[in-house]
């Protein structure tokens, strides 16, 4: 099932994201023992990240239970400006009392990018139990959505969006073209819940393209992400909904 919700601006729209987050987090926990989510980069979950880590949130997740992975990572070292893992770990994980050993970055330094998404995929699969040929499920993994369509590190036309074998594979996104590691669309889409998180206008055309268009989804990669049997949830602004409304 899709969901589309707008909200007046980013700051309305990421305190409903730290609730749904905290939901999914104490659901997790009570059905699994556990609860397993894939932070989005950007500029848009930053917001989100920054609440999670102040009153009310932070005293409302089941830290020693909370497991953070990552969808995707430019293969940059840790405390470079252009971290996924430090954008998070700066607004966020620094901030409150989860586990070192429940942080599970990609690590890319000291490895070509075939060898850190080979790693990765090790990673996830000692983390799920999943046997061959499965999926693992994520508890929730967060997305953005760039104007050209891409989400994680899956780009238009790029071999990495054909990926249907592995969990993890290299990629290269362009502004700046580093070579960065990405999770699947198949991961992706065995999720147990996909979150959106959209804002800005420059984002209202690809919004619509998205959600109402008829662009091939080799050209919009974010097209094929369609949940298995999980739920997707799109969280936009008013300004990145616009040609919705319109429409």
């Amino acid at each position: 099932m899709t969901q589309v919700r707008v909200f007046p601006d980013l700051q309305h729209l990421s305190r409903a994201a730290a609730e749904c987050v905290v939901s999914a987090a104490r659901h997790g926990v009570r059905a699994r023992g556990r609860f397993s989510v894939a932070l989005a980069g950007g500029s848009t979950p930053r917001v989100l990240y920054r609440l999670l880590a102040c009153t009310p949130y932070r005293a409302q997740m089941p830290w020693p239970s909370v497991h953070c992975f990552w969808t995707d990572e430019r293969c940059v070292p840790p405390e470079h400006a252009k971290s996924n893992f430090r954008m998070a770990h700066t607004a966020w994980l620094s901030h409150v009392p989860l586990p070192p050993a429940n942080i599970h970055r990609i690590v890319v330094e000291q490895r070509t990018p075939a060898q850190a998404a080979a790693r990765y995929a090790q990673v996830l699969r000692a983390f799920f139990p999943v046997a061959d040929g499965a999926w693992p499920a994520f508890d929730l993994i967060l997305l953005g959505l760039g104007e050209d369509g891409h989400t994680a590190a899956l780009f238009p036309r790029s071999p990495a969006v054909q990926e249907t074998r592995r969990l993890v594979t290299p990629s290269v996104g362009d502004r700046p073209a580093l070579p960065r590691i990405t999770l699947t669309l198949p991961v992706l889409n065995h999720a147990r819940q996909l979150l959106w998180l959209v804002a800005g206008r420059r984002k209202a055309a690809i919004v619509r393209l998205v959600l109402q268009g008829q662009a091939s989804p080799e050209t919009v990669p974010a097209r094929r992400v369609r949940p298995v049997t999980g739920d997707a949830c799109w969280f936009l602004d008013q300004a990145a909904a616009r040609q919705l409304l319109a429409s």
